[in-house]
């Protein structure tokens, strides 16, 4: 049984739930914006690959720039993926701009550099298709559904595109589930504040009343420069645990996400 209150007969019932993340609990909560990539879908080898996939590319196009495209993207010299380097929790267009800003360097116009990015991430995406390539972890949908039963909102916020965001939910059945599916396609991206006051504004709940989950410290800046009720940080996805200290709660996987009667 869930703790509940009424705010006035024209706003109907609001949905107060208790939330236990690990040791930790969380009351009055109405509702849990998730990350996407490393928290809900396992995305750690497809954003490698990917990188790597956009700087050769860009590299047969332009010789000599692939080495610096990996360096800004996050990826080092023996492949490994810096979980808050731009690849990691950038957006596109800002993936696209570093890129085009290494091209630019060889001379081509600003516009004619940024076509080259755009190209060449357009043509990776062909060889490797992001729902095929980041599988959704195992616990999700039961967590998911058991979280939406107990009356929470749920909502994904994602440093994805918009489309790609609304295609995972479609793709995995989770439309019934999640009721904001956000993105983001121009202006900043994590840890902006406002992305998360957006998110919290379409699910029309206060940021005070919202938990946000996720794997990067991006995440828990945001939703603590949100004023979020609190942040929950999974180790599942691309930060260790020492990284994500500045969580309210640090957990395996959604797993540990259960309503507490």
């Amino acid at each position: 049984m869930v703790e509940a209150r009424l705010q006035g007969s024209a706003r109907g019932a609001t949905i107060l739930v208790k939330v236990r993340c690990g040791d930790v609990e969380f009351s009055g909560v109405q509702a849990i914006i998730f990350d996407k990539d490393g928290t809900l879908c396992d995305a750690a080898e497809y954003l490698r690959s990917l990188a790597q996939r956009r700087a050769r590319l860009l590299d047969a196009q332009i010789p000599g720039v692939q080495e610096p495209v990996l360096m800004a993207f996050g990826v080092d010299e023996s492949s490994n993926l810096n979980p808050n380097g731009l690849m990691a929790i950038g957006s596109r267009r800002e993936n696209e701009v570093a890129a085009a800003a290494y091209v630019a360097e060889t001379g081509r116009d600003w516009t004619e550099a940024l076509r080259t990015a755009q190209r060449a991430f357009a043509e990776a995406d062909q060889f490797l298709p992001r729902l095929k390539h980041a599988p959704l972890f195992p616990e999700v949908p039961r967590v998911l559904q058991a979280l939406a039963a107990a009356g929470l909102k749920l909502g994904i916020l994602s440093s994805d595109t918009g489309a790609n965001v609304r295609a995972f939910v479609e793709h995995f059945g989770l439309t019934q589930l999640v009721s904001c599916a956000m993105g983001v396609d121009e202006g900043h991206s994590k840890p902006d504040p406002d992305l998360l006051r957006q998110a919290c504004a379409e699910l029309k709940v206060e940021p005070s009343a919202t938990l946000m989950v996720g794997d990067s410290p991006a995440d828990m800046q945001m939703a603590q420069q949100a004023g979020a009720l609190g942040c929950v940080a999974v180790t599942c996805g691309l930060s260790p645990a020492h990284q994500l200290r500045q969580a309210n709660a640090i957990v395996p996987n959604l797993s540990a996400l259960t309503v507490i009667p």
